[in-house]
């Protein structure tokens, strides 16, 4: 076990923690999901939580079909406090797992290169191999209001294909995967293919970042399948 044991909430607050750090996101300029395995059920952090203070009482247990909330014993009230309340972009991840029954993890957050190019009408470059492998393609979806069902559906929509890696448009990301591990890489990756992206854009060579070899993209393997 390379990545972190147990608990899924624990996962993804690892991952909280981490988009922090490397500079992913600002405070509470984001989300994140994970399904629970055998279930219809999904973990997901509660309305404006910080994602670098994350612990277990940080996310709410809710139905994929129907988004009610689910309450029992392993869904703990520290303190008397009154029940979180789930993010407000629930919505965006029940439309996504409802379209992608292969996505166990989702993570939502607001890179800044990432935003920056999007508003500059600039296409993220995959840069390297891992980009490639991890990444493989990038859609956008356009811009509709966060938190609403037209965002969500719109989102559903364009990961219905595979696409694991959405750019909503003036608003984040979203990066899908099998496991918070997989999902937690890709977003790291999409931010770094950014990043380079603007870098070659700010030097004025970014007609210079060319495709990598069609035969080396036809030959990797599934990333869901291979040692992530």
């Amino acid at each position: 076990m390379t990545y972190v044991a147990g608990d899924l909430r624990d996962q993804l607050a690892y991952v909280g923690h981490d988009v922090v750090r490397a500079g992913l996101v600002v405070g509470s300029g984001g989300n994140l999901s994970a399904r629970v395995p055998g279930g219809d059920e999904c973990w997901v952090t509660a309305s404006g939580t910080w994602l670098d203070r994350l612990d277990r009482a940080s996310f709410v247990r809710t139905r994929v079909d129907d988004g009610c909330p689910v309450v029992d014993d392993d869904c703990p009230v520290p303190g008397g406090r009154p029940p979180v309340r789930p993010t407000s972009e629930l919505p965006l991840h029940l439309a996504i797992y409802r379209a992608r029954p292969d996505v166990h993890a989702i993570v939502h957050l607001h890179p800044q290169s990432m935003l920056l190019l999007d508003a500059l009408g600039v296409p993220i470059r995959l840069v390297t191999t891992d980009h490639i492998f991890y990444l493989r393609r990038v859609a956008t979806v356009p811009f509709a209001p966060p938190g609403g069902a037209e965002v969500a559906t719109s989102a559903a929509d364009a990961a219905a294909d595979g696409t694991n890696c959405l750019i909503l448009s003036r608003h984040g990301c979203c990066v899908l995967g099998g496991t918070v591990e997989l999902a937690h890489k890709r977003a790291v990756n999409l931010e770094e293919a950014a990043r380079l992206t603007y870098r070659a854009l700010a030097v004025g060579r970014l007609d210079a970042l060319t495709d990598l070899p069609a035969h080396f993209v036809d030959q990797l393997s599934d990333p869901e399948r291979s040692a992530i």
